[in-house]
């Protein structure tokens, strides 16, 4: 059995990948060729946002809008503790400070009573609070009304962290529409994801839109010899766009049959673990589906899923306020106990659109005698 099963997808769109790739393949055009730009296009109409740049990884869409910002030393950009790495990553490679915050209890995502706190530890730091940046954790939009709401009062800029979240919906509104940029991932596990590297930064602001253009290639201006700012090489190879392109035609049936498997698992393990939430008026991707048990009980359930050839997954077992490379940091308070309690007690079932009754039924079966003993 697969966590992520990517080749019953490829061996379903069969032909198709074939084609789109070898036609690249002859074509000779191998970095940022037409399909790169036919998959701007067509993301842009998935996700109803004006501009859309396809780049090389979820990590440098993240970045390219902070870089365009001109975010950097002195500032400080707001981001949950309970994510993967590159939320912060990229924060501190511009040169600013991430200031970790907790997350809610129900959702897992950013808290906003604990951005409060953090917006009053960047003040006594000295620091110039520019963003905060929301994290779609494992396919769940973030509550954005009160987070948009608190970024106009202070005026920072809101990157939606959607590296997981691309697909999903809040309130009527596309993950990728929301807030001042949004960036996604396209590596091979998430719900949508290429054959290799990959990502896209989503905005609606033009002048935000030519900068990140600038940087994705060596910060150019009238031309690739003519270097206006410091950029970076985050262009996107053609292969992996005309890929994209074949999965996202499938992408909106995936999407449903990931929901399918997902309300399954809810009905049956409702009464053993906590079950992910889902809020009204909100539509996961579902990239991954965690289950929450006591604390103490992870190692022994891990261990005999295992034993019966079920895989899983831990998203996250240390929370990025306590990394090594990360510590040294602020945090939003002393301690963040939401996030530092559920690296204890969260794990993930194998979650993919493929996942067929009887596998399902398989992994049900197991979770329930084992979480049931």
């Amino acid at each position: 059995m697969n966590f992520i099963d990517l080749l019953e997808q490829r061996r379903f769109l069969g032909e198709n990948i074939d084609k789109a790739v070898m036609s690249v393949v002859n074509s000779g055009k191998y970095i940022m060729g037409p399909e790169v730009e036919e998959l701007e296009k067509q993301l842009a109409d998935f996700s109803n946002v004006k501009h859309v740049i396809a780049n090389s990884s979820g990590t440098d869409a993240l970045l390219l809008p902070l870089m365009a910002w001109g975010i950097g030393k002195g500032d400080s950009v707001l981001v949950p503790a309970f994510t993967f790495v590159a939320t912060a990553e990229v924060v501190a490679l511009t040169g600013a400070t991430p200031i970790f915050c907790d997350i809610d209890t129900r959702t897992y995502n950013l808290d906003v009573e604990s951005v409060k706190e953090a917006l009053k530890k960047s003040s006594s730091l000295g620091l110039n609070a520019k963003a905060i940046m929301p994290v779609d954790l494992f396919g769940l939009p973030a509550d954005f009304d009160p987070i948009i709401e608190i970024a106009k009062k202070h005026s920072l800029l809101v990157l939606d962290d959607a590296c997981q979240g691309y697909g999903g919906v809040y309130k009527g509104k596309k993950i990728g529409s929301i807030g001042d940029a949004a960036a996604t991932s396209f590596f091979p596990a998430k719900p949508l994801g290429c054959y290799g590297d990959g990502g896209a930064t989503f905005t609606n602001d033009s002048e935000l839109y030519e900068k990140m253009l600038s940087i994705r290639v060596h910060g150019q201006g009238e031309n690739r010899y003519h270097n206006v700012r410091i950029g970076l090489n985050a262009r996107m190879d053609t292969i992996q766009a005309a890929i994209l392109l074949q999965k996202l035609a499938i992408f909106p049936e995936e999407l449903k049959k990931r929901d399918e498997v997902a309300k399954k698992y809810n009905k049956a393990f409702e009464k053993l673990a906590i079950t992910p939430v889902l809020p009204e008026g909100y539509f996961s991707s579902w990239a991954q589906y965690t289950l929450c048990i006591p604390k103490g009980e992870r190692e022994r359930v891990i261990k005999a899923l295992t034993e019966c050839g079920i895989p899983t997954a831990i998203y996250y077992p240390i929370p990025l306020h306590k990394q090594p490379g990360y510590a040294h940091f602020p945090s939003a308070s002393d301690e963040l106990p939401v996030s530092e309690d559920l690296c204890d007690r969260v794990f993930s079932l194998p979650m993919h659109p493929y996942l067929d009754d009887i596998t399902q039924q398989r992994v049900i079966d197991a979770v329930t005698s084992i979480l049931g003993e």
